[in-house]
């Protein structure tokens, strides 16, 4: 006989899905029945919390949904904060719950974990919260999740299954997997035409456009227009000389946004983590805005000219084609220059220092992926920072704001790409929300570098309350020796000094191969 719980597994197996990221407990033991007998991966975390974010950084690499199991109650609720980052940076997680058996429900009996109205309470963050309750409703469930993943933005999507259901036979006669119709293409004679006779484009190239790179290229070429990277889109047009790599938020590039006759807005939110942090409009006035977005609600957010639903992968091949070939002569090269001198001087000189070390990391270990808590040198880069690889330079200073978010979803990029360097950057304050994550790179053998700035406390926010007139209070937790936890670890430990030339030496040194790394940053 094969149970639900087996069944959800197979059923996941045949989706594609290779990582699952939990904890077992006892109200999740007839999903690993299905578990143990599958080719699935399980990857033990040390809190559902880092569950939860590593489901969220192998997603964000592999481009496929990461998926988390957890316990009814305390497990899930764990994971509501990397469930509300995922939302918040539309990265598609799909975690499944187990919840105590359906006649103890809404009783208050005072079960084993019992949480008052767990799936409502999980509603208010996910994409789509399902209860299955008989065999029939798996499929279902799935199907609905993998829709908004494939059709919609990213973000969690739940599925929970009382214990009693998870051993139930499961007897649906199996269906051929639904194909999905063509996507219809959309006529873009009158964008292209408005594209075309625009004297001072500019593109904004968000998360949304990460998949499109080479057409993005194509198209500002064409177009002849700077494009400005959020914080999800770095890495689009490295080194390019139309690549304005700076936040939108600067004052510099809010301008050249609002001088443009033509805006062409792919795959952004307009959220003011990316628009508003340094008190310029959110979004920008804009003459004519073309957005593509593949959410319809995003689309009606914020008045918009020519909205266009989509993919951007699926969207600016059309665009060029009605283009044509011609090459437009907009001094967009000359635009987007100026533009990056402004940014550069606007962020001042603490932040330029915090860049200059970014850039240090960058020629050390090119092509890498760095991922970052919320910690200063991250606001730095955030505000402005040319990354080289596309989808390398993604964070939780943005939407939620999750702080632990860096040392597991490092964990989950380096099994989504056993090939790339992973590169942890981490504050004191943040790396002591998930530190025990570290081992999980041991005990995968990842060869992750974790690199900890060590500035004794939370400086950003007492900086804060010092501009604010605050007496600072709270910001000065006293940070472990970090070079003990490595060695708890039992793994390779350095520091230096914050400077260029200090963190050059030490990243010189060999590495292993074979797992973890830690550097401290002494600030």
């Amino acid at each position: 006989m094969t149970t639900i719980g087996e069944a959800l597994v197979a059923q996941l197996e045949e989706r594609g899905v290779e990582v699952v990221f939990g904890i077992p407990g006892v109200h999740t033991v007839e999903l690993y029945r299905g578990l143990a007998g599958s080719n699935i991966r399980h990857i033990t975390a040390r809190h559902e919390q880092g569950a939860g974010f590593m489901a969220d950084g192998y997603a964000r690499v592999s481009g496929k949904p990461g998926v988390a199991f957890l316990i009814t109650g305390p497990g899930l609720a764990n994971a509501f904060t990397p469930m509300a980052q995922a939302r918040a940076d539309s990265s598609p997680m799909l975690v499944i719950s187990g919840v105590n058996a359906r006649a103890t429900l809404g009783r208050g009996l005072g079960c084993l974990h019992e949480l008052p109205e767990q799936q409502k309470m999980t509603a208010t963050l996910a994409l789509a919260s399902t209860q299955l309750g008989t065999d029939t409703d798996l499929t279902p469930a799935l199907d609905q999740a993998y829709d908004l993943f494939e059709n919609h933005r990213g973000g969690p999507v739940h599925i929970e299954v009382p214990t009693d259901v998870m051993k139930l036979p499961y007897e649906v006669a199996r269906k051929a997997a639904v194909v999905n119709p063509a996507k219809a293409e959309v006529d873009m004679t009158e964008v292209a035409a408005l594209l075309k006779a625009a004297k001072s484009p500019v593109i904004i190239a968000g998360g949304g456009a990460r998949w499109a790179e080479s057409d993005l290229r194509a198209l500002a070429k064409r177009l002849d227009a700077p494009v400005v990277e959020t914080v999800n889109g770095r890495g689009l047009l490295h080194g390019d000389t139309l690549c304005v790599p700076a936040s939108p938020s600067l004052k510099s590039v809010n301008k050249l946004i609002e001088a443009a006759d033509v805006v062409l807005a792919l795959g952004t939110e307009f959220g003011s983590t990316d628009y508003g942090m340094c008190g310029t409009s959110c979004p920008p006035a804009m003459a004519k805005l073309i957005r593509v977005d593949i959410s319809a609600d995003q689309l009606a957010r914020h008045p918009v000219d020519y909205p266009i639903c989509g993919r951007v992968e699926d969207v600016l091949p059309g665009v060029l084609r009605a283009l044509g070939d011609g090459v437009a002569q907009n001094n967009g090269a000359d635009r987007a220059g100026t533009v990056r001198d402004e940014a550069w001087d606007e962020i001042g000189e603490d932040y330029r220092v915090q860049v200059g070390l970014l850039e240090t990391i960058q020629d050390a270990l090119p092509n890498a992926i760095l991922i970052g808590d919320s910690t200063q040198v991250i606001y730095a880069g955030n505000l402005y920072y040319d990354h080289d690889r596309v989808g390398g330079w993604f964070n939780a200073a943005t939407g939620f704001g999750a702080l632990g978010f860096s040392i597991p979803a490092c964990v989950g990029a380096a099994l989504a790409d056993p090939t790339a360097q992973v590169v942890c950057l981490v504050g004191d304050g943040g790396a002591q929300f998930t530190m025990p994550e570290i081992m999980v790179a041991v005990d995968e053998k990842l060869p992750i570098l974790f690199i900890v700035w060590n500035n004794h406390g939370y400086q950003e926010i007492e900086t804060s309350m010092a501009r604010a007139g605050v007496t600072v209070v709270g910001c000065d937790p006293t940070p472990p020796a970090f070079e003990y936890i490595a060695k708890a670890c039992g793994i390779p430990f350095q520091s230096c000094e914050m400077t260029s030339e200090s963190l050059a030496n030490v990243l010189r040194a060999p590495r292993p191969q074979d797992g973890p790394m830690m550097i401290e940053i002494k600030a």
